[in-house]
């Protein structure tokens, strides 16, 4: 019999000592439990190991419902729009971004759990063209374009911030005169 496991402050003391999971470990581990009971609750049954990129397709369907973001069908007036002047019918999904990050802290927690890195199934070729697509789509029913942001070399951020400071000394130079 341990008799450390019987004192119930020592539990508190375990609770307390150990670290507090970042906000982003807290979500991983919270969509992998989700992802998990999900694959447990398939029919037929399967193990997490028969899981392919066709599994977690269906995943990302399947989670479409729970979904807050207005996406317009082609065929709805407020298509393209980005302040529809009135509401519409058009179904309430998954937005694109959460579904990206999602499948990211998806894809860490699998490989964290032992799965090997090539056959992960969450970063299958499939599961990134179909979130192209969300993409593609959603920016077109929104009216927003999801344009990537180009990255700034380090002397064009050096010239840049030069620049800057010489058009401060100008409009300072300006206020002194003024001043006088």
């Amino acid at each position: 019999m341990d008799v450390a496991n019987d004192n119930p402050s020592n539990d508190v003391v375990d609770i307390l000592s150990t670290p507090r999971l970042s906000r982003y470990e807290s979500q991983k581990r919270r969509d992998w439990n989700t992802f998990c009971q999900y694959i447990r609750n398939h029919h037929p049954l399967m193990s997490l190991l028969q899981c392919s990129s066709i599994h977690v397709l269906e995943f990302l369907r399947y989670l479409d419902q729970f979904g807050k973001t207005k996406v317009h069908n082609s065929n709805c007036p407020f298509f393209g729009m980005i302040n529809p002047p009135a509401p519409c019918a058009c179904p309430l999904r998954q937005a694109w971004g959460s579904l990206d990050a999602l499948i990211g802290r998806l894809r860490a927690a699998y490989e964290e759990h032992g799965g090997n890195s090539e056959m992960n199934p969450f970063g299958a070729r499939s599961i990134k063209l179909f979130l192209r697509d969300v993409r593609n789509f959603q920016s077109k029913s929104r009216g927003i374009s999801y344009d990537k942001k180009r990255k700034r070399s380090k002397r064009n951020h050096k010239n840049i911030m030069e620049m800057k400071e010489v058009d401060h000394q100008i409009h300072d130079d300006k206020n002194v005169g003024a001043n006088l």
